[in-house]
């Protein structure tokens, strides 16, 4: 949703960055083809994740586990393990999921994450 004020436009939701690092908090996915529990995952929590609070406090990107790791996002110690989902915030790890434990205690997992995001983010 975008909203202008005179000349200025302001998006009511957005993920800005500066080379090459995120300023707001992001939910990476590293997936692969062929991921049984990544296409659960998909089926599950895909749909409804970018209409939580939490969706929208921390937008999901996808990274294949085999793709070049994308610019900004080295910091991050990929493993070979999928789904891991891992909660930025900035050019900072705060916490990963190794694995899909199912919607109920995902949702749990990523609740207690995203409460360490800072106030603000």
């Amino acid at each position: 949703m975008i909203y202008r004020v005179g000349t200025l436009v302001f998006g009511a939701f957005a993920v800005l960055s500066a080379g090459g690092v995120a300023l707001g908090a992001e939910l990476v996915m590293y997936e692969q083809a062929g991921c049984h529990w990544c296409a659960q995952w998909n089926k599950d929590i895909g749909p409804v994740y970018p209409k939580t609070a939490e969706g929208k406090q921390a937008p999901l990107r996808r990274v294949d586990i085999h793709a070049p790791v994308p610019s900004g996002l080295e910091f991050i110690k990929v493993e070979r393990f999928t789904p891991t989902f891992v909660l930025i915030e900035g050019n900072e790890e705060i916490g990963r999921i190794r694995g899909y434990p199912g919607d109920e205690f995902f949702w749990f997992l990523l609740g207690e994450l995203v409460a360490q995001l800072p106030q603000g983010s």
